[in-house]
């Protein structure tokens, strides 16, 4: 379903071990908004979702709602770090246009 980098994933499990609340994993979503209609999400989790999708990586649990699902579908995550800044960027094969910032989609 999802795919994260090396890079990624060093990066989410640094956070979650930095997390001073505890974490069970991190949830991956779309939402409305952002310069093309829509946008990712992150944040870390307490604990899953009801109807959540669960993918396991190296110890990094990642949640996804049903909604989110069928958008995020065969999606790469990779953490990239630059002089300009560093974040999350997504490859979405779903996505029929994007937006200069790598942060919005539209399907």
């Amino acid at each position: 379903m999802i795919t994260l980098t090396p890079t990624a994933l060093k990066a989410v499990s640094r956070f979650i071990s930095t997390s001073a609340d505890p974490v069970a994993g991190l949830r991956i979503h779309v939402q409305g908004g952002g310069c093309s209609g829509l946008q990712y999400g992150m944040k870390l989790e307490a604990e899953k979702g009801e109807d959540d999708t669960i993918v396991e990586f190296d110890g990094v649990t990642l949640f996804v709602d049903p909604y989110s699902a069928p958008m995020l579908a065969g999606v790469t995550v990779d953490f990239v770090e630059s002089l300009s800044g560093s974040g999350f960027k997504f490859e979405n094969p779903n996505a029929s246009a994007g937006c200069a910032c790598g942060q919005s989609f539209s399907a």
